[in-house]
C-alpha cells in the first residue's frame, strides 16, 4: 500500500496547508484513537509538543479527536520527542504523540508517534490509520468519551531520566558548557541537565516565542553556538534542534564535530571499558573516514538508508545498538529507545571525563573524506537510472576512486532533484568528479 499522509517520520508540511490544518488533524486522532481502541477498551495517549505557535492549536485537535474516539488524553506540554518516547514507556501508556518539524522552520509543523514502548512504529501501522482515515467517523457517545488532563512534572521527570543514563560516580564539575537548545522543545530541559550534574552552563537558543524555533541557532545553525563558545572560553557546546533528537558539538577551539565522529566517539568510548562492539549502523551519507577507523578497530558498519527510521531497521536486524548520522540522530539503545540529543552528549562528555582527554584527543583516529554533495534538478517523469550518459560517468569515476573515494547517487525523497555525492581524500577531486557526474546528469 503507497502511504498518503506518512512519510519516513510521521506526517509534516506547512501551517494552514493539508495535511496541517487543524480539520484533517481532529480526523487523524479520532482515526489513530479507532485503531487503538481495536486492541484496547481504553487507551491512553500522551501528547507533547516543541515551542511553535501553531503547536497550541494542533494539540487542541488532536485532544478532541482522540476524546471523540473514547480516548483518553495527557498533555506534556513543550518536551523533547525523545522524552515523549521515553514517558509514553515509563506512564504504560498506549502511544506517545509528538507536534513537530523538527530542525524545520515556524511556519511547517507534523505529528509523529511512538508505540508503547517508545519505539517508532511499523508501516503496518500507520496504513490501518490511513485505512480509518478514508471511513466515516464514529463519534463516541457521551458516556464513552475520553477524558484529557496535564502532567505537570513532565519535564522533571525527563531530566531526572537524562541524569539516569549516566553513571552516579561520574559528574560535569568543573566544565564551563555553553547549550543551544535551537528555542526549541529542550529549552527549559537541556540547561537544567547539564547544570545538575555539575557543569557551569551558559545558555542561548533557549528564548522561544513561538516564531524563532532554529532560527540561525541550533544544530542546523551552528555559527552561533561556536562563537559562543569562543566569546565565553568554554569547553564544550552543544547545540540540539528544535525538537532535540539531534545533536552537534563544539569543542574549546571552537571546532564543529559532526554526528558521523560521535558515534565512532561513543563506539570507541566503550571499547576502551572492554565492552564488545560487533557493529554500527550509519546510513549511505556516513563520512568514509568514519567506517575506515571503525574498521581499523575490527568494528564493522552498516549502512541503512538516510534518516533515523531505517537506522534503527538495521540495528534491530543486527541486534547491535549504536548507530546514527552525520546530522545528529545518535542512537544508542542500551540507553534510550530512540535517538536523543541530551542522551548522546551525555555519553561523548562522559567519555571525556573518564578518559580525560579532548573531543580531539579522542577522535584523533578519524580523518573525515571531504565530501561534495551537488543537486541536479530533475525534469518531470525523467528517470535517471536509464542515462547511459550517467552511467559511464559513474562506471568511470569509480574506477578512478578505487579504494580512495566512493560516489552515491540518489533520488531526493521531497523535490525533483538527483543528490550526486563523491567523496575523496583530496577535496578537489572530489569536487572535479561530483561535477562530472552533474553535467552527466543534466545531458542525459
Amino acid at each position: 500500500m503507497t502511504r498518503k499522509y506518512f512519510g519516513t517520520d510521521g506526517i509534516r508540511g506547512t501551517v494552514g496547508q493539508p495535511p496541517i490544518t487543524p480539520d484533517f488533524v481532529l480526523r487523524l486522532a479520532h482515526a489513530v484513537g479507532r485503531v487503538l481502541r481495536q486492541t484496547e477498551e481504553r487507551p491512553t495517549v500522551l501528547i507533547g509538543k516543541d515551542t511553535r505557535i501553531s503547536g497550541y492549536m494542533l494539540e487542541s485537535a488532536l485532544e478532541s479527536g482522540f476524546n471523540s474516539a473514547g480516548v483518553d488524553v495527557v498533555l506534556l506540554g513543550p518536551l523533547p520527542t525523545p522524552g515523549v518516547a521515553y514517558l509514553t514507556r515509563a506512564q504504560r501508556a498506549s502511544l506517545g504523540v509528538v507536534i513537530s518539524a523538527s530542525h524545520n522552520a515556524y511556519p511547517d509543523n507534523g505529528i509523529k508517534f511512538f508505540s508503547a514502548q517508545g519505539t517508532k512504529l511499523p508501516d503496518a501501522w500507520e496504513e490501518a490509520v490511513e485505512a480509518a482515515l478514508d471511513e466515516p467517523p464514529r463519534w463516541a457517545d457521551s458516556a464513552s468519551l475520553g477524558k484529557a488532563r496535564r502532567l505537570d512534572d513532565a519535564a522533571g521527570r525527563y531530566i531526572e531520566f537524562c541524569k539516569s543514563t549516566v553513571p552516579h560516580a561520574l559528574s560535569l564539575r568543573g566544565l564551563k558548557i555553553v547549550v543551544d537548545a535551537a528555542h526549541g522543545a529542550a529549552y527549559q530541559v537541556a540547561p537544567k541537565v547539564f547544570h545538575e550534574l555539575g557543569a557551569e552552563v551558559l545558555a542561548i537558543g533557549c528564548a522561544p516565542d513561538g516564531l524563532n524555533i532554529n532560527h540561525e541557532v541550533g544544530a542546523t545553525h551552528t555559527d552561533a553556538l561556536v562563537r559562543a563558545v569562543r566569546a565565553n572560553r568554554a569547553d564544550y557546546g552543544i547545540a540540539l534542534d528544535g525538537d532535540a533528537d539531534r545533536l552537534q558539538m563544539v569543542d574549546a577551539t571552537g571546532r564543529l564535530y559532526n554526528g558521523d565522529e560521535l558515534l565512532y566517539l561513543m563506539a570507541a568510548d566503550r571499547m576502551g571499558r572492554d565492552e564488545h562492539v560487533p557493529g554500527v549502523v550509519g546510513t549511505l551519507m556516513t563520512n568514509m573516514g568514519v567506517e575506515l577507523a571503525l574498521q581499523a578497530r575490527g568494528v564493522k558498519l552498516v549502512r541503512a538508508r538516510v534518516g533515523d527510521r531505517y537506522v534503527l531497521e538495521e540495528l534491530a536486524r543486527h541486534h547491535w545498538i549504536l548507530g546514527g548520522e552525520g546530522s545528529g540522530h545518535l542512537l544508542a539503545l542500551d540507553r534510550h529507545t530512540t535517538g536523543d540529543g541530551l542522551v548522546s552528549a551525555l555519553q561523548v562528555l562522559m567519555a571525556c571525563v573518564r578518559s580525560e582527554r579532548t573531543l580531539a584527543q579522542l577522535l584523533a583516529d578519524v580523518e573525515l573524506y571531504p565530501q561534495v554533495l551537488l543537486n541536479v534538478r530533475l525534469a518531470p517523469g525523467q528517470d535517471w537510472k536509464s542515462n547511459a550518459l550517467l552511467a559511464k560517468a559513474t562506471q568511470d569515476v569509480e574506477a578512478e576512486l578505487g579504494m580512495a573515494g566512493r560516489v552515491l547517487i540518489r533520488a531526493s525523497g521531497t523535490e525533483p532533484l538527483l543528490r550526486v555525492m563523491v567523496e575523496a581524500k583530496d577535496v578537489q577531486v572530489a569536487s572535479s568528479c561530483a561535477q562530472r557526474l552533474a553535467d552527466a546528469a543534466r545531458a542525459g
